[in-house]
C-alpha cells in the first residue's frame, strides 16, 4: 500500500490516487495540556500514530494509495478556556469537515478515513461522517487513535486510558516527543470529590459539571508515572490497530 502527501502532489496526481486510493484526514487540537505537556499534544498524537501506521502498511501489497491531507491542527476544545485554547465550535468544526470531504469528494476521491487525536472533536467527527454519508456517494470512515488497539497491549492502564494529561498521553509524548514534554513531572494526588466527567455516579451516564476542568488543573489523572518505553509500546499497538483499521477499510470498499 503506497503513500503519499496531498500537499506534494500536483492536482493531477491527486485526481489518479484518487480513482482507487483512501484520502486519511488526521485531526487534533490546540489546548492546554496541564503544566507539562504542550498546546499541541493531541495533534503531536495523532501523527505519531498515523506515521508509525502507515510504516507498517508500506509493506502492504493492496493496489490501493494512502494520500495524506495535512493535519487539521484545530478541534472543539471549550472546555480548556479556563486555561488557554483555539477551539472552533460544534458547527464550525462539522462544517470544515463537511467541507473537506465534499471537497475529496468533488477531486475524485470515494474513500475518505478520518483519524482524530482530541477527545472533543469524536462525537462531532462521527456525526459529520454519518451525514455527509447520506447525501453523497461515498464511503467514508472516522476512529479515534487511542480506540484501536491490536489486542496485545502489553503496557496498558485502561483505568488512565486515554485521559487528559495524565498518565496515557505523557507517556506517549515522551516516546514521541520527549524534547516538548517539561520536567519534572507534576505529581496529582486524587481530587475529592472526583470530576464526574470522569466518574459518572452510574454507568452509562454522562455527567457534565460546571468549572471541574478548572478544579482538577486541567490533567484527569496522575502523570508522574509516566515512562517513554510503556509510551512507545502503546503508540505501537495503537499503529498497528490503525494499519489493521485501514486495511479493512480498504478490503471492505474496493
Amino acid at each position: 500500500m503506497s503513500q503519499s502527501r496531498l500537499s506534494e502532489l500536483t492536482w493531477r496526481e491527486v485526481r489518479q490516487a484518487g480513482e482507487e486510493g483512501i484520502a486519511l484526514l488526521p485531526i487534533g487540537s490546540q489546548e492546554q495540556h496541564a503544566s507539562h505537556l504542550p498546546m499541541g499534544t493531541d495533534t503531536h498524537l495523532v501523527e505519531a500514530a498515523v506515521d508509525r501506521a502507515l510504516d507498517l502498511l508500506a509493506k502492504d501489497t493492496s493496489p490501493a494509495e494512502v494520500v495524506r491531507l495535512p493535519v487539521l491542527p484545530f478541534g472543539h476544545s471549550p472546555h480548556h478556556l479556563f486555561a488557554a485554547a483555539v477551539s472552533l465550535s460544534a458547527a464550525t468544526l462539522s462544517a470544515v469537515l463537511d467541507d473537506v470531504l465534499d471537497s475529496l469528494v468533488t477531486s475524485g476521491y470515494r474513500r475518505i478515513m478520518i483519524v482524530n487525536g482530541h477527545g472533543g472533536n469524536d462525537e462531532i467527527m462521527r456525526l459529520a461522517v454519518k451525514r455527509f454519508a447520506l447525501r453523497s456517494q461515498v464511503t467514508v470512515a472516522a476512529c479515534s487513535y487511542w480506540t484501536l488497539t491490536s489486542g496485545a497491549e502489553a503496557a496498558g492502564r485502561p483505568d488512565v486510558t486515554p485521559g487528559h494529561a495524565g498518565w496515557f498521553e505523557t507517556s506517549l509524548m515522551l516516546a514521541a516527543c520527549p524534547d516538548l514534554v517539561r520536567t519534572p513531572l507534576p505529581a496529582r494526588g486524587d481530587i475529592e470529590p472526583p470530576p464526574l466527567f470522569d466518574n459518572p455516579p452510574y454507568p452509562g451516564l454522562t455527567v457534565e459539571r460546571h468549572g471541574e476542568w478548572e478544579r482538577v488543573g486541567g490533567s484527569t489523572d496522575d502523570p508522574s508515572g509516566a515512562d517513554a518505553t510503556q509510551g512507545d509500546l502503546l503508540l505501537d499497538d495503537r499503529a498497528r490497530g490503525l494499519a489493521r483499521a485501514i486495511q479493512a477499510f480498504d478490503k471492505a470498499t474496493r
